[in-house]
């Protein structure tokens, strides 16, 4: 049984930094394709980074230059490290995985979190 366990989302204000975990059970994650995605109220989701299995990054036009995907293979957790926060940053993030070899913010994650929100005030 494929889990993941989101932390560490909360209230700040805009110019702070915030770090995003997401603990997986039941698989390795440094095998899957790894991701963060947002929604936001009234706007679609969006696919923030991603991370493969040999470390390749990808990340959207949005965020690039002020988040970082990481994992920690020995804690089988992935992280989301943000700064420079934005109010249009405020969303619920939540964190995906998939089998797949190819990794990008396109694919269909098999696998959701619950998310955990970040709000980001002005």
């Amino acid at each position: 049984q494929v889990q993941l366990v989101e932390s560490g989302g909360g209230s700040v204000q805009a110019g702070a930094s915030l770090s995003l975990s997401c603990a997986a059970y039941g698989y390795t994650v440094r095998r899957y394709c790894m991701g963060w995605f947002r929604l936001a109220p009234g706007k679609e989701r969006e696919g923030v980074a991603t991370i493969d299995s040999i470390g390749r990054t990808t990340y959207a036009d949005s965020v690039k230059g002020r988040f970082t995907i990481s994992q920690d293979n020995a804690k089988n957790t992935l992280y989301l490290q943000m700064s420079s926060l934005k109010p249009e940053d405020t969303a619920m993030y939540y964190c995906a995985a998939d089998p797949r070899v190819y990794c990008g913010l396109q694919i269909p994650f098999r696998y959701w979190g619950q998310g955990t929100q970040v709000t980001v005030s002005s």
